[in-house]
């Protein structure tokens, strides 16, 4: 386990940490003040954070019997420059989630907003969020597969997935936090960044992939390279 590999996993939990899921539906909850109950809030980033953790443990489970037996081939050259080339594939691909392009082509922009309800819904909601991010959840898929490839026994991945699921969740928590202290002063600027979210959802993803597009490929060009 190096430091380089910590701080990018680190990087890459700041990064699923910023998805709709896991605050822009939070920060939501927060604002619609007549209707927030903590209770809620904590069933609902529990069961995102247990979803995202046992998926987590699957593909672990999953790539480290692939890697068994495909270790060799996957920590070859030719592997790292088909690595090197997903990540800039994903890099320019980022591009693309940009809403002035859905301006130039007269489509209105998309904003999403959640519906709340009791626990059982908030069960439901996380379940969903979940669901629905699994196809764009490239953060994770990218800390999963750095840290198959790094060969880390359970013993050490076990841990440092739930770490990274814990820190996913951190700043919704923080808010909450905040909001239970200084809720007056907060009030007005989670209105204002729960609207930036709900705008600003499809250049998010943008965003993501061409963080983890740059993640990937400067991993790969380190072997390439360096070693």
């Amino acid at each position: 386990m190096t430091t380089a590999l910590l701080l990018t996993l680190i990087a890459l939990a700041l990064v699923d940490s910023m998805s709709f899921g896991t605050l822009g539906i939070p920060v939501y909850m927060l604002v619609v003040a007549d209707r927030f109950r903590a209770s809620r809030m904590f069933v609902y980033l529990g069961t995102l954070a247990t979803f995202y953790f046992l998926i987590g443990v699957a593909l672990l489970l999953g790539l480290t019997a692939f890697m068994e037996n495909f270790q060799d081939a996957l920590q070859s050259r030719t592997a790292y420059w088909v690595q090197l080339a997903l990540g800039v594939g994903l890099f320019a691909l980022s591009f693309k989630f940009d809403p002035k392009r859905r301006e130039k082509q007269g489509k209105p922009s998309r904003r999403l907003e959640p519906r709340l309800g009791g626990p059982g819904g908030m069960v439901a909601l996380a379940l969903t969020a979940g669901v629905l991010e699994v196809a764009t959840m490239v953060p994770y898929l990218a800390a999963i597969g750095m840290m198959t490839n790094a060969s880390l026994p359970a013993t050490q991945w076990l841990p440092i997935l739930a770490a990274y699921v814990l820190v996913m969740i951190t700043p919704p928590l923080l808010l909450m936090g905040l909001r239970g202290i200084v809720g007056g002063w907060l009030a007005p600027k989670l209105e204002r960044l729960r609207n930036w979210i709900t705008k600003n959802s499809e250049s998010m993803v943008g965003w993501a992939l061409g963080i983890v597009g740059f993640l990937l490929a400067r991993d790969a060009a380190f072997y390439i390279f360096f070693k």
